[in-house]
C-alpha cells in the first residue's frame, strides 16, 4: 500500500473537533487568510470529497441506519483510502496547503474511544492512512453540551448519548497529550473572533517554522 502514496510537497493541515465545535466557519476563515498570503489552498472533508466518500458519508450519518461499531470503522477507513488515492495524493503536488475537515484522529477518537473499540483502531488507522500524516492538526475543544445544543437537525453520530461524546472528548485530549508538537488545542467556547485570532497565531507560527513567507 505504501507504494501507492506520493511524495508530499504541500503542507497538510487537519481540523478536528467535537460535534458543534464550528470547524466549518474556522476553516473558511483560514482559507481566506492563507489565500490573502498568496498561498494556493485546497480543502477536503472526511468522510466525503469523492463520489465513493460522499455515498459512505450518507450511509454513516443517516439517522435511520443501524450500523455496528466495526462496520462503522471499516466504512470510515474506506472513505479515507479513497480520498487519499483519488484526491489527496494529487493535491499534495498541486497546492501549497491542503486542509482536511477531519482525518485519522477522528477515527481514533470516535471509534477507538467513543465506541470503545480500543487501541486496535490505532493499528488499522496507521495501515489505511497509507503513510499520510498531518503536519499540523487543530483541535476545537469545548463544552460537550454547548456544542450539541448548537446543532438543530442531529445526524446518527450527533444523536448518540452524552456518555459517547464525553468519551470522544477524552480521546481527543489523550491524542493531544501524546502529540503536542502536532496537535494544537483551541477553546471552541470562545467567540468566533477570538478563535480566529488564535488559529491565525498557530498557523503563522507553523508557517514561520516551515519557512513559508508568501504574502
Amino acid at each position: 500500500m505504501a507504494d501507492e502514496t506520493v511524495s508530499k510537497r504541500a503542507l497538510f493541515i487537519t481540523f478536528e473537533g467535537l460535534e458543534g465545535s464550528g470547524k466549518s466557519s474556522i476553516i473558511s476563515f483560514l482559507v481566506r487568510y492563507l489565500r490573502k498570503r498568496k498561498l494556493s489552498v485546497k480543502v477536503f472533508r472526511e468522510p466525503g470529497s469523492t463520489k465513493v466518500g460522499e455515498l459512505l458519508r450518507n450511509i454513516l450519518l443517516d439517522k435511520r441506519k443501524i450500523i455496528s461499531p466495526y462496520t462503522e470503522l471499516l466504512l470510515y477507513l474506506a472513505a479515507r483510502t479513497q480520498l487519499i488515492q483519488e484526491k489527496l495524493n494529487r493535491a499534495f503536488k498541486d497546492y501549497d496547503v491542503v486542509i482536511c475537515d477531519r482525518f485519522y484522529d477522528s477515527t481514533i477518537a470516535y471509534q477507538g474511544y467513543g465506541l470503545k473499540l480500543g487501541r486496535m483502531v490505532e493499528k488499522v488507522v496507521k495501515i489505511f492512512s497509507l503513510g499520510i500524516k498531518p503536519d499540523l492538526t487543530i483541535l476545537l475543544d469545548g463544552d460537550v453540551k454547548k456544542g450539541l445544543k448548537r446543532i438543530r437537525d442531529k445526524d446518527r453520530i450527533e444523536r448518540r448519548p452524552l456518555s459517547f461524546h464525553y468519551r470522544l472528548r477524552r480521546g481527543y485530549r489523550m491524542i493531544a497529550k501524546r502529540e503536542p508538537w502536532r496537535l494544537k488545542v483551541v477553546n471552541a467556547d470562545k467567540s468566533l473572533q477570538e478563535i480566529s485570532r488564535r488559529i491565525k497565531e498557530i498557523v503563522d507560527d507553523f508557517l514561520r517554522d516551515k519557512c513559508i513567507k508568501k504574502s
